[in-house]
């Protein structure tokens, strides 16, 4: 049982909690509706926004991604390569690349894309897929779905995946060929075919 003391500090400790919430929650509604947080591009997150927004991306991606299933025999010399051209035609220019830096474009963006060379620590494969699969809302990352086939999102990101280990000049040498060739997949029985998730 506790004592009357004991009940008297829980009950000021529920009301102080509650007390604060409420306070947080006016405060915040009135920064919302005051249009008072700055959501232009040439400002930053404060960094508690940055936290959370980042922490709230990484769990999102983690529970998304689970079933996403990993082809067999990703970084073949060939796909590492087509994902090389891949990449830099779509996402160099906001990411950089091995010795190459973003575009002005990418380097204005708030919150400024990432470099990816740290992408295979950070991320699973799968959950690499999932990103450039779908894209992240507020973030300027596009959901690559609607522009590049299935083979080649897995191709850019056995890329990604193999990105930090390369030289500038690797990827000079893997992406001097210039446009991406087209790409076409050939079933056991000889008919094109395109990819699909998990088969690319």
């Amino acid at each position: 049982m506790l004592s009357n003391r004991a009940r008297l500090i829980v009950k000021t400790m529920v009301l102080t909690l509650f007390g604060a919430g409420a306070i947080g929650a006016v405060g915040g509604l009135i920064v919302l509706r005051g249009g008072f947080y700055d959501l232009s591009a040439i400002t930053q997150h404060y960094a508690l926004v940055y936290t959370v927004l980042g922490e709230g991306m990484q769990y999102s991606v983690q529970n998304h991604a689970r079933e996403v299933v990993v082809p067999p025999n990703l970084n073949t010399p060939e796909r590492l390569q087509r994902g090389a051209l891949v990449y830099q035609a779509n996402c160099v220019q906001c990411h950089g690349g091995p010795g190459v830096a973003p575009s002005t474009i990418g380097m204005s963006m708030q919150p400024a894309p990432g470099p990816l060379v740290d992408a295979d620590v950070n991320w699973k494969t799968r959950e690499l897929y999932w990103i450039t699969r779908n894209g992240i809302k507020m973030s300027g990352m596009p959901a690559w779905e609607y522009h590049l086939s299935e083979p080649d999102m897995w191709a850019v990101v056995a890329f990604v995946g193999a990105m930090p280990g390369m030289t500038s000049q690797d990827f000079k040498r893997m992406t001097a060929g210039g446009a991406v060739p087209p790409h076409v997949e050939q079933t056991a029985t000889g008919r094109a075919q395109q990819g699909q998730e998990g088969q690319p």
